[in-house]
């Protein structure tokens, strides 16, 4: 699997953290809709993301993307 590495500010983590929140979505949510869709990750793994010091592999920032209904756009800025 293809990781992306965030950059040392860890805006990807950022601005998921976000989205999800101004959707009203909690982390346990989250990660309960992507095992859903098959996606492996756990509660832990997405508060490190959040935090930046975890990269984020390509599958689950595609499946974020689509259960948070956002664009790659404002997932990346």
């Amino acid at each position: 699997m293809q990781k992306i590495k965030q950059d040392k500010n860890g805006n990807i983590g950022k601005n998921i953290r976000a989205i999800r929140l101004a959707k009203g979505i909690g982390q346990t949510e989250l990660v309960r809709m992507l095992d859903l869709r098959g996606i492996a990750i756990t509660r832990e793994s997405l508060v490190k993301i959040e935090r930046g010091v975890q990269h984020v592999y390509v599958q689950q920032l595609r499946g974020i993307k689509n259960e948070l209904g956002t664009s790659y756009e404002e997932l990346l800025k």
